[in-house]
């Protein structure tokens, strides 16, 4: 059964270049596009995974970690820069926002669920990364609390940002510097498995390929809210922040269903601190090369759901332990928040 599926997953690999032919070729309409975006990045979210796993054996599972993380966030960026061209600043921190909370909290305890239960984790690791993010959301503060009152979009606001994106990536900076120095935890593995090169190869070509996906994506999705009539928040915070994120969806949840524990919350909960920490600013710094650059004023909504979701997930995995009834608590909680989201609507 297991080689039927991943012989069915390699040839739904062509679904990827199908539809990227039938955008540019073909007109069959927003909301068919839409469907054939979605159901391409489950196969390529698989092949990031794949490809991450056998990276993992050679490096341990925190530059594993970091290298699921680093290229699963890339169409993120991407998504990010394009919605900054199109002057939709909402879209984009709704997007950011609603990624560090499906990855701690969706992602993760998918990978808890579906992973070994009562495995160890690297908890010194994951609790450094969620202070990280706890430390991204205050800094955020500073620009954002302003722009509770009157336009958050003004450009004061967008030059306030700057300082703390600039702290921010500085940080993330030095913290991956000094975390690739310490010695890697390896887990035991009986696979063959790739080779390094071939690893990093697959994984830059597959996130390649994830970006263009994810891009006609975002751009069938405004016919696709129309249809089923949801804010522009719901779809940034939930639908673009759940799009963007496939190949860390994938990553972890193959990675954690092969018992690799470690390797597959590392994934999770670092790359939410890299979402806090490096997506945001270097998004926010290169959004004055455009004619509106962003302002970093996220909405308290956002700013609790972040905050949240990282204290939530330090208690949960506080010792150091991987339950699947914890992985449950946390999708539910994460429920719980879509249907605020819903509730919310646009500012």
């Amino acid at each position: 059964m297991a080689v039927v599926a991943r012989r069915l997953l390699w040839a739904s690999l062509a679904l990827a270049p199908i539809t990227i032919l039938v955008d540019l070729f073909a007109d069959p309409g927003k909301t068919v596009l839409f469907v054939f975006a979605a159901i391409s990045l489950i196969p390529l979210a698989w092949l990031i995974g794949e490809a991450t796993e056998h990276a993992g054996e050679h490096t341990g599972p925190r530059i594993g970690g970091l290298l699921n993380a680093s290229f699963g966030n890339a169409p993120e960026v991407i998504i990010a820069v394009i919605a900054v061209h199109e002057n939709l600043p909402a879209v984009v921190r709704g997007s950011m926002a609603g990624s560090i909370v499906s990855n701690l909290l969706l992602v993760l305890g998918a990978a808890l669920i579906l992973g070994t239960d009562n495995a160890e984790l690297d908890r010194p690791s994951l609790l450094s990364q969620l202070l990280l993010v706890l430390v991204a959301v205050l800094l955020l503060l500073i620009p954002s609390v302003p722009g509770w009152h009157g336009d958050p979009n003004r450009h004061s606001l967008a030059l306030l940002s700057i300082g703390p994106a600039i702290v921010l990536l500085g940080l993330y900076l030095a913290v991956t510097i000094v975390d690739l120095k310490r010695r890697p935890v390896h887990e035991v593995t009986n696979a063959t498995g790739w080779s390094l090169r071939t690893s990093v190869i697959v994984l830059g070509t597959t996130t390649a390929v994830t970006a263009l996906i994810c891009e006609i994506l975002v751009h069938s999705l405004d016919a696709f809210a129309r249809a089923a009539n949801l804010s522009e928040f719901f779809i940034a915070i939930v639908i673009v922040a759940i799009v963007g994120n496939a190949a860390e969806h994938g990553g972890a949840v193959v990675i954690a269903r092969r018992g690799k524990m470690k390797l597959a919350t590392e994934i999770a909960i670092s790359s939410s601190a890299q979402v806090g920490l490096f997506v945001i600013p270097v998004v926010t710094l290169v959004s004055f090369a455009f004619a509106n650059p962003l302002s970093l004023a996220f909405r308290p909504i956002e700013l609790i759901a972040m905050g949240f979701a990282a204290l939530f997930v330090g208690y949960v995995i506080r010792d150091g332990l991987a339950r699947r009834w914890e992985g449950a608590l946390l999708i539910s909680v994460y429920g719980g928040f879509v249907v605020w989201f819903l509730a919310a609507g646009d500012r």
